[in-house]
């Protein structure tokens, strides 16, 4: 199973797959319609704290990449949707939807 990254910005199109939206705010100027979600992981992203310290500081990555480790292996309701992303990966086709610009931090913490 190929993981497939996108912004829920873009358009959907039938060659999504399940389209699971990674991330612990809901993204401004769409709807729950327009994102057509099939579901929403926020347990999944970091923690309110950890996020606003990271700021997408590219000199805070690595230590922010560390953190996020430690919280994942930590928090029960972080490891419990872990494993439902994990299931839906495995699935035919599944695009996990992002906010952020910088692709770049996301295809490094979920691979």
């Amino acid at each position: 199973m190929k993981l497939e990254i996108k912004r829920v910005y873009e358009p959907s199109n039938e060659k999504d797959g399940k389209r699971i939206l990674i991330d612990r705010i809901w993204p401004r100027g769409i709807s729950k319609k327009q994102a057509e979600l099939d579901d929403w992981l926020k347990e999944v992203a970091p923690s309110t704290p950890l996020r606003k310290w990271f700021n997408h500081d590219p000199e805070k990555f690595d230590q922010f990449e560390n953190r996020y480790v430690k919280e994942l292996e930590t928090d029960k309701d972080k490891q419990e949707s872990v494993e439902k992303k994990v299931k839906y990966s495995k699935d035919k086709r599944s695009l996990h939807l992002f906010i952020v610009q910088r692709t770049r931090f996301i295809t490094t913490l979920m691979c």
